[in-house]
Order: structure tokens, then sequence, then C-alpha cells
């Protein structure tokens, strides 16, 4: 990629941040008109970037286009909620705390299945991954090093989610990657993670490896029950509602 592409790619990328931001937290309403001029001059950039965006947003629902009206905001409905670029705007604007506990609820019915699936189907290079993965967290844990630890976090829950040999299943690794990924860069988790978090994250590796479904099922969604508890636990919203 040349420089000049480069140059774009970060444009582009600031214009679709800044959109979606925008459209997602509400403070571009439902069937407000957005003006390719407007926007030019509000962003600072080429008409062909701005056109670039709006073909995003509007691939993710954020935003219809119709000849005579133009560019409109899209309702919540028509959004593509599973597409982790709007579940990351979501969890950095004030819609945090809706976004958090459907996502946990999405949670709580999706990865305790993959697991138990993952006992039945994963392979042995699968299954080595995973306990890498734990060995990691734990190394990571121990240091306070947040960041490593969410890599190898991200890592665990990607693999397993393969592991379980249902594409739907697999496909919905970038949704819980962004979970993860919000739960640390908006500091909803201690500071050095919880002990038992680990060993539950053993317990479903070791659990997998021996083809013990049941096993892996129940630490599994102790991890995930464990990990709602702690995101309210740290999150100001959550704990005025309580």
């Amino acid at each position: 990629m040349g420089a000049k592409d480069q140059t774009n790619a970060g444009l582009h990328g600031g214009v679709l941040d800044g959109l979606g931001l925008q459209i997602t937290s509400g403070a571009l309403p439902p069937g407000h008109v957005l003006r390719i001029e407007q926007l030019e001059d509000r962003f600072g950039v080429s008409r062909s970037v701005i056109r670039e965006a709006i073909r995003v947003l509007e691939s993710m629902g954020l935003v219809s286009s119709r000849r005579r009206v133009g560019v409109t905001v899209a309702p919540p409905a028509a959004w593509n909620l599973f597409d982790p670029r709007i579940i990351r705007w979501r969890l950095e604007g004030a819609d945090r705390e809706r976004q958090l506990w459907s996502l946990g609820d999405l949670r709580r019915g999706v990865e305790p299945l993959a697991a138990g699936l993952a006992a039945r189907n994963a392979t042995p290079e699968q299954c080595g991954v995973l306990t890498g993965a734990v060995m990691q967290m734990a190394v990571h844990g121990r240091s306070g090093d947040l960041e490593a630890y969410l890599q190898a976090d991200i890592a665990f829950h990607r693999t397993l989610l393969q592991a379980s040999g249902n594409e739907m299943l697999a496909a919905l690794t970038g949704v819980v990657a962004e979970v993860l990924a919000g739960r640390t860069h908006h500091h909803l988790m201690p500071a050095r993670p919880e002990p038992a978090a680990i060993r539950w994250h053993a317990e479903v590796a070791q659990a997998v490896q021996a083809g013990d479904a049941e096993a892996a099922e129940r630490a599994m969604r102790d991890i995930v029950e464990e990990a709602t508890r702690v995101t309210a636990e740290h999150d100001p919203a959550a704990r005025r509602r309580r």
C-alpha cells in the first residue's frame, strides 16, 4: 500500500468511526439526512472518502440511500448488531450498559453450548491452543499486563468457538472478541484478573481435551457468569441501577 493509499485509508477510517459513533449514540437520530457536502466540510476530506465511508455504513445497516432523498440514518432495528464495529461503537457511547447486558445474555446462550460441542469436535491442535492460551492468561494475569492477558483470552474464546465445529458459532468470534476488548479498554474488570476465572478457563480446556462435554459447559457457564458479575461491579451505570 502506497503512502497515498495509507492516507486515504486513515481518512476513511476517521470518517467511519466519527459517523458510526454519532449514529449508534443517537447524536444522529433515525431519519436524519446526511448531506455529502456538509460532511466534506465537517471532516475536511474529499467526496470520494465520504462516499466510501457511507458505502460501508450502508452495508452495516446504519444508513440507507435513496434517490431524491439522500443518505438517511436508519433505525436500530435495521442495524447489523453482530458487526464488531457496531459493538465497539456502542460500547464507547451512552448505550454501553444495555449493550453489555445484551452481549452477556448472548454469551450465556452461546459459549457453554460451544464448549460442549468443542469437547466432541476439537482437534488435538485446537486443544493445544486452548491450553497454551490458559498458560499465557496465568502468566499475564499474575504480572498485571491486561493487554497481553486480553490477547490470550481472545485466542482462547476464538479457538473454542471454532473448535465447536459449528460455522454459525465460529462466526461469532469477532463479537466475543469485542466484548472482551471492551471490558478491558473501558476498565470494566479488575486490575488483576480473578484467579477463579483463569482456573475455570483451565477447566474448560481440560474438559475439552478429555471429551467431557458436561464439564466443559459447566466451567464455561461459570466464566460467563463471573464476567457479567465483575463487569456490573465496575460499571458505574450498572451500580446506579442496582
